[in-house]
């Protein structure tokens, strides 16, 4: 298993394509049908180095919209957090995180802490459409997996700490890379937010992860449309400037 995954990173551009390398691995190897590597801080999630495909992708940035989900867990526990079915009426872990899971037709998640010496960093989100316990080769793998991913973040941070300039404000390359992680766009659209409505950043925060869920979109998804101006707030009624109620039964 580890000379396959060996095998599956092989010259791949350090970074990012390597963390995309190891995701479609995954998928290829394992008995499951997505994967995204999650990098978490202070609690949250910081941002999807890699992903499988673009479903994987939007379930791992779930995770931030809601500030719940299996990847939280695995880093705050320091544990593999395996749910063979979300389904199960004695699985209550991340109600609103599983119900937008299962709404994509994915039944089953699995996340592996990823580690940088005895830090968690992040974690490899494993999916899969149908019930299913991981284990056996598949569980061996994914350890295998959580561990490789260790390797793109490092050759990202290095080489960023080799740029001129360093983090002192590189547009280009690493630095540019790995800044990017961060949900930018969010923060960006919790500003306008604050604005629009006249309120704190943890208010503005919580009224845009809600209004996200009311449409079943990501945080970013709809961070983006704030940003781009095609969706505000309105303080001065309940419904917003595309005509929808404004708390939406958040």
């Amino acid at each position: 298993m580890l000379a396959d995954f060996a095998s599956a990173i092989d010259g791949a551009p350090a970074g990012r394509a390597t963390a995309e390398r190891i995701c479609a691995a995954c998928v290829d190897l394992l008995q499951v049908d997505g994967a995204a590597i999650s990098l978490v801080h202070a609690g949250s999630t910081f941002g999807t180095f890699g992903s499988s495909g673009e479903l994987s992708r939007r379930l791992d940035e779930y995770q931030f919209t809601f500030g719940e989900g299996p990847c939280l867990d695995a880093v705050l526990q320091a544990q593999p957090i395996l749910v063979p079915d979300l389904q199960d009426p004695a699985e209550q872990r991340w109600p609103v995180y599983a119900g937008a899971v299962l709404r994509e037709g994915v039944h089953a998640v699995y996340a592996l802490p990823v580690s940088i010496s005895s830090a968690c960093v992040g974690a490899l989100d494993l999916f899969r459409a149908e019930p299913g316990r991981l284990d056996g080769a598949d569980l061996t793998g994914g350890l295998i997996a959580a561990t490789l991913a260790t390797l793109p973040l490092l050759d990202l941070i290095g080489a960023a700490a080799e740029e001129p300039g360093g983090p002192s404000g590189s547009e280009e390359g690493a630095w540019a890379e790995l800044t990017s992680l961060e949900s930018v766009e969010v923060y960006q659209a919790t500003g306008m937010v604050m604005v629009q409505l006249g309120v704190g950043a943890a208010e503005a925060l919580v009224r845009l992860r809600a209004h996200a869920f009311a449409r079943a979109v990501t945080a970013n998804e709809l961070a983006w449309q704030i940003v781009r101006r095609e969706y505000r707030f309105n303080p001065d009624s309940d419904v917003d400037e595309r005509g929808h109620n404004s708390e939406d039964g958040a």
